[in-house]
Protein backbone atom coordinates (compact mmCIF):
# COMPACT_ATOMS: atom_id res chain seq x y z
CA UNK A 1 0.00 0.00 0.00
CA UNK A 2 2.81 2.06 0.95
CA UNK A 3 4.73 1.50 -2.28
CA UNK A 4 1.26 2.67 -4.23
CA UNK A 5 1.51 5.98 -2.49
CA UNK A 6 5.00 6.74 -3.44
CA UNK A 7 4.85 5.69 -7.04
CA UNK A 8 1.67 7.96 -7.67
CA UNK A 9 2.98 10.69 -5.85
CA UNK A 10 6.23 10.87 -7.57
CA UNK A 11 4.26 10.37 -10.31
CA UNK A 12 1.71 12.95 -10.35
CA UNK A 13 4.91 15.20 -9.04
CA UNK A 14 6.69 14.61 -11.89
CA UNK A 15 3.97 15.92 -14.07
CA UNK A 16 3.20 18.81 -12.40
CA UNK A 17 6.86 20.30 -13.11
CA UNK A 18 7.10 19.88 -16.51
CA UNK A 19 7.20 23.05 -18.38
CA UNK A 20 4.20 23.73 -21.06
CA UNK A 21 6.14 22.85 -24.00
CA UNK A 22 6.99 18.84 -22.91
CA UNK A 23 3.74 17.98 -23.32
CA UNK A 24 3.68 17.92 -26.83
CA UNK A 25 6.99 15.72 -26.97
CA UNK A 26 6.94 12.03 -27.48
CA UNK A 27 6.24 9.39 -24.57
CA UNK A 28 6.87 6.32 -24.44
CA UNK A 29 3.71 4.84 -24.96
CA UNK A 30 3.84 3.97 -28.88
CA UNK A 31 1.96 6.57 -30.58
CA UNK A 32 1.17 8.97 -27.61
CA UNK A 33 2.59 12.51 -26.93
CA UNK A 34 2.90 13.32 -23.02
CA UNK A 35 -0.12 15.05 -23.51
CA UNK A 36 -2.14 11.57 -24.32
CA UNK A 37 -0.35 9.84 -21.58
CA UNK A 38 -1.09 11.94 -18.78
CA UNK A 39 -4.68 12.32 -20.22
CA UNK A 40 -4.79 8.20 -19.50
CA UNK A 41 -3.28 8.89 -15.84
CA UNK A 42 -6.60 11.08 -15.74
CA UNK A 43 -8.47 7.90 -16.99
CA UNK A 44 -6.19 5.16 -14.90
CA UNK A 45 -7.10 7.45 -11.21
CA UNK A 46 -10.79 7.04 -12.17
CA UNK A 47 -10.64 3.53 -12.39
CA UNK A 48 -8.55 3.52 -8.99
CA UNK A 49 -11.80 5.41 -7.60
CA UNK A 50 -14.21 2.95 -9.16
CA UNK A 51 -12.53 -0.12 -8.34
CA UNK A 52 -12.29 0.76 -4.96
CA UNK A 53 -16.11 1.79 -4.19
CA UNK A 54 -16.83 -1.46 -6.08
CA UNK A 55 -16.73 -3.73 -3.08
CA UNK A 56 -17.92 -7.39 -3.47
CA UNK A 57 -18.12 -10.56 -1.39
CA UNK A 58 -16.88 -12.63 -3.87
CA UNK A 59 -14.05 -15.16 -3.48
CA UNK A 60 -10.92 -13.55 -5.51
CA UNK A 61 -9.86 -14.36 -8.73
CA UNK A 62 -6.53 -12.27 -9.12
CA UNK A 63 -3.51 -11.37 -7.60
CA UNK A 64 -1.38 -8.44 -8.31
CA UNK A 65 0.72 -10.59 -10.64
CA UNK A 66 -2.17 -12.77 -12.21
CA UNK A 67 -4.31 -8.92 -12.55
CA UNK A 68 -2.16 -8.41 -15.79
CA UNK A 69 -2.78 -10.01 -19.14
CA UNK A 70 -0.55 -10.74 -21.89
CA UNK A 71 -2.01 -8.65 -24.86
CA UNK A 72 -0.60 -7.30 -28.14
CA UNK A 73 2.10 -4.51 -28.29
CA UNK A 74 -0.64 -1.24 -28.71
CA UNK A 75 0.06 0.82 -31.79
CA UNK A 76 -1.66 3.69 -30.81
CA UNK A 77 -4.24 2.67 -33.37
CA UNK A 78 -6.82 0.77 -30.81
CA UNK A 79 -10.23 3.02 -31.01
CA UNK A 80 -9.70 3.64 -26.90
CA UNK A 81 -6.48 4.49 -27.76
CA UNK A 82 -7.84 7.08 -30.51
CA UNK A 83 -10.21 8.16 -27.26
CA UNK A 84 -7.31 9.47 -25.12
CA UNK A 85 -5.73 11.79 -28.09
CA UNK A 86 -8.96 13.36 -28.47
CA UNK A 87 -9.63 13.62 -25.06
CA UNK A 88 -6.41 15.02 -24.39
CA UNK A 89 -6.07 17.38 -27.40
CA UNK A 90 -9.95 18.84 -25.91
CA UNK A 91 -7.85 20.40 -22.95
CA UNK A 92 -6.35 22.75 -25.14
CA UNK A 93 -3.82 23.60 -22.33
CA UNK A 94 -1.70 21.61 -20.32
CA UNK A 95 -2.64 23.64 -16.89
CA UNK A 96 -6.45 22.15 -17.88
CA UNK A 97 -4.68 18.24 -17.52
CA UNK A 98 -2.62 19.19 -14.59
CA UNK A 99 -5.52 20.34 -12.79
CA UNK A 100 -7.38 17.32 -13.71
CA UNK A 101 -4.73 15.06 -12.81
CA UNK A 102 -4.11 17.08 -9.49
CA UNK A 103 -7.62 16.74 -8.53
CA UNK A 104 -8.79 13.47 -9.65
CA UNK A 105 -5.26 11.81 -8.63
CA UNK A 106 -5.45 13.36 -5.31
CA UNK A 107 -8.75 11.63 -4.92
CA UNK A 108 -7.41 8.06 -6.03
CA UNK A 109 -4.99 8.60 -3.71
CA UNK A 110 -6.37 9.27 -0.40
CA UNK A 111 -9.27 6.39 -1.38
CA UNK A 112 -6.15 4.24 -1.41
CA UNK A 113 -4.63 5.06 2.21
CA UNK A 114 -8.28 4.60 3.56
CA UNK A 115 -8.49 1.36 2.07
CA UNK A 116 -8.27 -2.00 3.89
CA UNK A 117 -5.85 -4.00 2.35
CA UNK A 118 -8.20 -7.23 2.80
CA UNK A 119 -11.29 -5.59 1.53
CA UNK A 120 -12.38 -7.17 -2.04
CA UNK A 121 -13.37 -5.25 -4.90
CA UNK A 122 -14.38 -6.11 -8.67
CA UNK A 123 -12.73 -4.66 -11.75
CA UNK A 124 -12.97 -5.68 -15.17
CA UNK A 125 -15.02 -8.56 -14.31
CA UNK A 126 -12.26 -9.79 -12.18
CA UNK A 127 -11.93 -9.83 -8.07
CA UNK A 128 -8.78 -8.92 -6.29
CA UNK A 129 -8.19 -7.97 -2.45
CA UNK A 130 -7.75 -3.87 -2.31
CA UNK A 131 -3.98 -5.06 -1.48
CA UNK A 132 -3.32 -6.60 -4.77
CA UNK A 133 -4.92 -4.12 -6.45
CA UNK A 134 -3.25 -1.26 -5.53
CA UNK A 135 0.20 -3.28 -5.72
CA UNK A 136 -1.07 -4.19 -9.46
CA UNK A 137 -0.97 -0.81 -9.92
CA UNK A 138 2.79 0.09 -8.58
CA UNK A 139 3.84 -1.29 -11.69
CA UNK A 140 1.18 0.63 -13.90
CA UNK A 141 2.33 3.84 -12.27
CA UNK A 142 5.81 2.92 -13.01
CA UNK A 143 6.11 2.29 -16.39
CA UNK A 144 4.05 4.96 -16.97
CA UNK A 145 6.80 7.23 -14.92
CA UNK A 146 9.26 5.86 -17.77
CA UNK A 147 6.49 6.51 -20.32
CA UNK A 148 6.97 9.93 -19.43
CA UNK A 149 10.39 10.60 -19.28
CA UNK A 150 11.63 8.52 -21.62
CA UNK A 151 12.47 11.64 -23.96
CA UNK A 152 12.82 14.06 -21.81
CA UNK A 153 16.35 13.69 -21.11
CA UNK A 154 16.98 17.28 -21.79
CA UNK A 155 14.90 17.70 -18.05
CA UNK A 156 16.89 16.79 -15.82
CA UNK A 157 14.86 18.16 -13.02
CA UNK A 158 12.13 16.04 -13.99
CA UNK A 159 11.74 13.68 -11.01
CA UNK A 160 12.57 9.87 -12.74
CA UNK A 161 10.49 6.56 -10.98
CA UNK A 162 11.71 6.14 -6.94
CA UNK A 163 13.88 3.24 -6.36
CA UNK A 164 11.15 1.17 -4.15
CA UNK A 165 8.44 0.85 -6.80
CA UNK A 166 10.96 0.38 -9.58
CA UNK A 167 12.26 -2.87 -7.37
CA UNK A 168 8.71 -3.88 -6.93
CA UNK A 169 8.27 -3.54 -10.54
CA UNK A 170 10.72 -6.00 -11.61
CA UNK A 171 9.84 -8.03 -9.16
CA UNK A 172 6.45 -8.26 -11.03
CA UNK A 173 7.54 -8.29 -14.14
CA UNK A 174 9.94 -10.93 -13.52
CA UNK A 175 6.86 -12.62 -11.96
CA UNK A 176 5.10 -12.57 -14.92
CA UNK A 177 7.10 -13.37 -17.62
CA UNK A 178 8.76 -16.24 -15.82
CA UNK A 179 12.61 -14.32 -16.99
CA UNK A 180 14.74 -14.09 -13.84
CA UNK A 181 16.97 -10.48 -15.13
CA UNK A 182 20.40 -11.13 -14.17
CA UNK A 183 22.22 -8.61 -11.81
CA UNK A 184 23.87 -6.73 -14.38
CA UNK A 185 20.55 -5.46 -15.14
CA UNK A 186 19.26 -2.30 -13.54
CA UNK A 187 15.54 -2.17 -12.17
CA UNK A 188 14.96 0.28 -15.07
CA UNK A 189 16.36 -1.34 -18.16
CA UNK A 190 14.85 -5.09 -16.68
CA UNK A 191 11.13 -2.98 -17.00
CA UNK A 192 11.81 -1.16 -20.55
CA UNK A 193 13.42 -4.52 -22.25
CA UNK A 194 10.96 -7.12 -19.95
CA UNK A 195 7.99 -4.97 -21.61
CA UNK A 196 9.52 -3.83 -24.99
CA UNK A 197 9.98 -0.36 -24.35
CA UNK A 198 13.41 -1.03 -25.57
CA UNK A 199 15.30 -3.86 -27.12
CA UNK A 200 17.86 -5.30 -25.51
CA UNK A 201 21.63 -4.63 -26.79
CA UNK A 202 23.51 -7.54 -27.63
CA UNK A 203 25.56 -7.60 -24.34
CA UNK A 204 21.65 -8.34 -22.42
CA UNK A 205 20.56 -11.04 -25.39
CA UNK A 206 23.77 -13.07 -24.53
CA UNK A 207 23.15 -12.62 -20.75
CA UNK A 208 19.48 -13.48 -20.70
CA UNK A 209 20.46 -16.70 -22.71
CA UNK A 210 17.33 -18.65 -23.56
CA UNK A 211 15.27 -16.23 -21.43
CA UNK A 212 15.24 -13.98 -24.03
CA UNK A 213 13.01 -15.90 -26.20
CA UNK A 214 9.99 -15.04 -23.65
CA UNK A 215 10.51 -11.19 -24.07
CA UNK A 216 9.19 -8.66 -24.64
CA UNK A 217 6.00 -8.74 -23.53
CA UNK A 218 3.07 -6.49 -23.63
CA UNK A 219 1.03 -5.81 -20.66
CA UNK A 220 -3.04 -5.27 -20.38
Amino acid sequence: MDLFTHSWTALRSAVAALPDEDFAQPSGCAGWLVRDLVCHLVIDAQDVLITLATPTEAEPTRDAVTYWDVVETPTGDDPLDALVVRLAAAYEEPRLLKFHLDDVGSAAGRAARLAAPGLRVRTQEQVLTAGDYLDAYVLEWTLHHLDLVAHLAHRPGVPRPPAGPLARSRELVEKITGVTFPPSFSDTDALLVGTGRRPPAETERTRLGGQAARLPVSLG
